[in-house]
């Protein structure tokens, strides 16, 4: 009984082994045979232009984030804007915004 699993299960080892191992190419019309040659222009890639973040945006505050330490934020396709007290504008995260009273919660 043994001998029969092990075969069995060889068997089907070896099928998917050998099911893994084929590629498929796809025929092409005709018997012609082309070197594969890339040539400048397919060679390229595609440059994509990234567009730059706003440096101000404008979000209703109920929508925003609260951090630990009082002050709003919004996150923005990867980009964090802070809450700006004196106009009410979201601003681009910069070092400054640490100092700047502006950008401090108002005490109440």
């Amino acid at each position: 009984m043994p001998l029969k699993q092990t075969a069995v299960y060889s068997f089907i080892l070896l099928l998917i082994i050998s099911s893994c191992s084929k590629k498929h190419l796809p025929q092409t019309s005709g018997t012609e045979t082309h070197a594969i040659i890339p040539d400048s222009a397919s060679a390229k890639k595609p440059i994509v232009k990234r567009t730059a973040a706003p440096k101000v945006i404008v979000v209703n505050d109920k929508v925003a984030k609260k951090s630990v330490d009082g002050r709003l934020y919004y996150d923005l396709d990867g980009h964090r804007y802070w809450k700006n007290y004196k106009d009410g504008k979201y601003y681009l995260f910069s070092q400054s915004m640490y100092t700047d009273k502006a950008f401090q919660p108002p005490s109440n």
